[in-house]
């Protein structure tokens, strides 16, 4: 760290920075020149520090906040060396900037309490350092999305509700130079010529950004944020996601290498629940992960994970879901797990399902388990093959053993709404049994669903003898009938 400076006088050079007692080899200096003299600034003392927006909608700061910002930032930028400054560590680089901001806001005489001069130095400082004024969205952990429609309004959703917050960006510019930092971080690039990209933040969590002229009022920037504190089924029986019963049935699913599909429409938790599934999986077992943006986290020693690549200036050099999937199968892999299946690739996920992988996993959107299996089907179509469909249909009974669904029902809550067994063919038709569904009930006065979750009374599905073999049975049977008991004890 740096020890303590000089304030910049007009006419005296800065004095250069002491390294502190602790630090062994002192700390690259920055070179800062002395900034040029303006007329003072009006008070700001109408400025106050955002809150999490409570409400809908909330005040925004003033066009005269961003004035004094802007020219704050400008006498900052002349002031200090970026080349010096890249080479600092996070915290120090913040620290430096820090005291140059102090001084250039006591030379140009800028009146402002300790409460605002702190909320500047941190704007800037995320500005420079960070992600400008997504750093206290991103800080926030009971935040699920952040969604920015231009510089001028960003929306977050909290508790499955869609809420308009006070942030808001310099211009347009800041906004896409933000976007261009994000997806840089992962190797990829958005611009004009790319104005797509699917990219994400080192937690994990899913960015993609659709930029200018694509986006027709400034770029659009979409991020789903990653709990720091991973969901557990534990969790999720807490949330009232699954029910005791059904959470136990999971973990055996997850245990006893079923082939399992993870239905559920956009923001219905498909990833999250993906990820607690794999909690499940030995220790000992190999496991390659396939995702167009790496986002799951498992927790296993032996775990390969798979990024695709988008192509370069030249169109060239694309990696897709398919290639990745296909070359899974050279890589001597135990459990193959996709983290979203969208095309031609579910082919080749079947394929290997059905030859020696068991235990694989996906996810595809569909609104229900029957939905799910219909969608299957198209996408082996959009991959030109020409089998006829019962062939495709036999296929798929022969490769998927459960459909998990997922719902995020019209209160933003997030439920599992079946666990659904894959039985076989019966002429040309699948034929699929539920084990536990939920049952929608109602709505209370505050507008929440009410319902519950219900085994439907099998007493030994079609897994059973694969819980058998792994010494689960056992397990399975107490869930089934507890759950089964509980209901008629409801009823």
């Amino acid at each position: 760290m740096f020890g303590k400076r000089t304030n910049i006088t007009p006419g005296t050079p800065a004095a250069a920075p002491k390294p502190a007692a602790s630090i062994a080899a002192p700390a690259p200096e920055i070179r800062r020149e002395e900034p040029r003299p303006t007329a003072s600034a009006a008070p700001l003392a109408a400025i106050r520090k955002p809150t999490p927006p409570p409400v809908q909608a909330a005040p925004q700061r003033s066009d005269q906040y961003y004035q004094t910002k802007s020219m704050i930032f400008g006498a900052m930028i002349e002031s200090i060396d970026l080349s010096q400054l890249a080479k600092l560590d996070s915290a120090s680089a913040r620290d430096e900037l820090r005291d140059v901001i102090t001084e250039i806001l006591a030379l140009k005489n800028v009146a402002m309490s300790i409460a605002e001069q702190e909320d500047m130095l941190d704007d800037i400082c995320n500005d420079v350092l960070g992600f400008g004024p997504l750093e206290p969205l991103l800080a926030r952990d009971d935040i699920a999305d952040i969604m920015v429609n231009g510089a001028d309004r960003t929306f977050i959703e909290v508790s499955g509700k869609i809420q308009l917050t006070n942030i808001r960006f310099r211009d347009n510019a800041q906004l896409m130079n933000i976007c261009q930092r994000i997806v840089s971080q992962v190797g990829r690039r958005v611009d004009e010529s790319s104005p797509i990209c699917d990219a994400r933040l080192l937690d994990g969590s899913r960015v993609n950004v659709i930029a200018p002229p694509l986006a027709i009022d400034g770029a659009a920037l979409t991020i789903r944020k990653f709990k720091k504190d991973k969901l557990t089924l534990e969790q999720l029986t807490k949330f009232g996601s699954i029910s005791p019963e059904g959470a136990e049935v999971l973990k055996i699913i997850g245990r006893v290498r079923c082939n399992t599909v993870i239905s559920g429409g956009t923001g219905s938790g498909k990833t999250t629940l993906l990820n607690c599934l794999t909690r499940y999986i030995d220790e000992d077992e190999r496991i390659i992960t396939c995702e167009d943006a790496a986002e799951l986290q498992l927790q296993q020693p032996h775990v390969v994970r798979l990024e695709t690549r988008p192509p370069n200036l030249e169109g060239q050099g694309a990696v897709t879901m398919r290639d990745l999937v296909k070359n899974c199968l050279r890589m001597r892999p135990e459990r193959i797990i996709v983290g979203e299946v969208r095309g031609p690739e579910v082919f080749d996920l079947l394929q290997a399902m059905n030859t020696g992988h068991d235990g694989s996993m996906g996810t595809i959107h569909a609104n229900s388990p029957r939905e799910c299996l219909a969608r299957m089907e198209a996408m082996i179509a959009m991959g030109g093959y020409s089998l006829p469909p019962k062939t495709v249909r036999e296929m798929i009974t022969s490769s998927v053993d459960i459909i998990v669904q997922a719902q995020r029902l019209r209160d933003g809550s997030r439920r599992i709404t079946h666990i659904t067994e894959v039985m076989g063919m019966e002429g040309d038709v699948i034929v699929t049994q539920d084990l536990f569904i939920f049952d929608i009930e109602g709505e209370d006065a505050n507008g929440r669903v009410l319902g519950k979750h219900k085994s439907t009374g099998i007493g030994r599905p079609r897994m059973w003898e694969r819980a058998r073999y792994y010494g689960d049975d056992k397990r399975l049977a107490a869930a089934l009938d507890a759950a089964e008991v509980k209901d008629e004890r409801v009823a």
